[in-house]
């Protein structure tokens, strides 16, 4: 006996007295409701969720209403979306509507209209359900496993935003696989037949960088002796990988955030803008939130590269996984020197497991590389692996991360310790709503 579908709708407003409004009429209709008090939260949640039709206010901080219905239609096409706009701002509803949106309601509005739009938009955008594919993506290449809980999240997360083409923000410590983590969301995206462009911001001289993104004009400074495509414009109809994100200059931030904002770009010594349209992923495993709080960062572009934020586990924290790791990396790289059917002892299986791993994946990769020159016979022992000790100050012996996620969980877990859970008390000690509290409590699993 199959179960009735119950149409879930995403409201988005930064009136909390809107949300509660809307949410209790959609409630006593048979609709399921997610409340989101602002675009950027409201995107998190699609990503995360699977959504029947959007209703939003126009007005709002940050991208607005107008920036997440572009992001809707470039991503979500299928899912329709209901525009709510103030009295006396028809122009504002008649934009939205050519701008794509499937209808709008002027405030102050009926709660049974609404309900009678919501429904009757579903109705005329109803579509059957997708054929399964058969062919499941495979993991990404080097981080393979899943074993462990963290991990296991992770890779299901990477799967689903895959299949969008929003920016997407990778976080992590160095050495646990971003970039084969941003290979792997172009590879099983629908722009993957197009190419795959790494940029290297922390390694590129920041007087380089500019030339090398942007592309320059013959003649538009010393030893430009003729023109040269930038790596954005390389990127078009493909993936731009931005790695070590947070390294850019203050300048570069600038013209990145206008590249994200209106997909033209202009090569150095030249006037002519050019259009281009790739997904962007960025990683980094500094702390941006910092960096905006001290001004290091732009607060905006920050936000236009994390509409979907990912932060991939460190090695220490999915060591389920390791005996899989181990066991592949020295098969692949014992082909590589000539080693065939190499193995690992119990022992040195042991050792492997009892080190913090500060550098991660890339550490362990190095660690049995060298271990395979040294071992007797193919067979890697305890002996064979040098693994110094890790330094009292990192992450893995302090058991403090600068990913971003684990940040915000610590600081709104502090703010619940310090009211004795009481959330409203929590929300305005942290300067958000209480709807977003609540959101983020369910997010990181703080009801316990």
């Amino acid at each position: 006996m199959s179960t009735k579908h119950i149409p879930t709708v995403l409201v988005v407003d930064d009136d909390d007295n809107i949300l509660q409004v809307i949410e209790a009429r959609l409630l006593a209709s048979g609709l399921n409701p997610l409340l989101a008090d602002s675009a950027e939260t409201a995107l998190e949640i699609l990503a995360d969720h699977s959504v029947d039709c959007i209703v939003s206010d126009v007005k709002m901080p940050g991208m607005g209403g107008y920036g997440l219905l572009n992001e809707v239609l470039n991503n979500w096409p299928h899912i329709p979306i209901i525009m709510l706009t103030a009295h006396g701002t028809i122009p504002d509803a008649v934009d939205s509507i050519q701008s794509g949106a499937a209808d709008y309601l002027t405030k102050p509005f009926e709660g049974k209209e609404l309900v009678r739009r919501i429904r009757a938009i579903m109705e005329q955008e109803a579509k059957p359900e997708p054929e399964p594919v058969a062919k499941q993506p495979a993991s990404p290449k080097g981080i393979w496993g899943g074993k462990a809980p963290a991990m296991a999240r992770f890779m299901e997360l990477l799967e689903r935003v895959s299949k969008a083409t929003v920016s997407v923000l990778l976080l992590g410590e160095s050495g646990t696989g971003k970039e084969l983590a941003a290979k792997y969301l172009h590879d099983n995206s629908p722009l993957a037949a197009g190419p795959f462009v790494v940029v290297d911001c922390g390694s590129t001289q920041p007087t380089l960088l500019e030339s090398e993104l942007f592309g320059h004009a013959k003649g538009a400074f010393t030893h430009a002796v003729k023109d040269k495509t930038g790596l954005i414009e390389a990127a078009d109809s493909g993936t731009l990988f931005l790695d070590e994100i947070g390294n850019i200059s203050p300048e570069m931030q600038t013209r990145l955030l206008r590249f994200l904002q209106e997909g033209t770009i202009r090569r150095v010594g030249e006037t002519r803008e050019r259009q281009v349209q790739c997904r962007v992923v960025a990683a980094t495993n500094a702390n941006l939130v910092e960096k905006v709080a001290q001004g290091e960062f732009r607060e905006d572009l920050y936000y236009r590269l994390k509409v979907v934020a990912l932060t991939i586990p460190p090695l220490r924290e999915r060591m389920e996984d390791l005996p899989e790791l181990a066991t592949r990396f020295v098969a692949t790289l014992g082909k590589e020197q000539g080693v065939n059917n190499a193995t690992i002892t119990e022992g040195a299986m042991d050792k492997l497991l009892h080190h913090q791993w500060p550098g991660n994946i890339r550490e362990l990769k190095h660690t049995l590389q060298g271990a395979l020159v040294f071992c007797a016979d193919g067979t890697i022992t305890a002996d064979d692996l040098q693994i110094d000790p890790v330094p009292m100050d990192s992450p893995a012996a302090t058991g403090n991360s600068l990913s971003l996620e684990d940040n915000e969980r610590e600081t709104i877990r502090r703010a619940l310790e310090k009211t004795g859970g009481v959330k409203k008390e929590a929300a305005d000690i942290l300067g958000i709503s209480r709807r977003a509290i609540h959101y983020k409590i369910k997010k990181y699993d703080l009801n316990g």
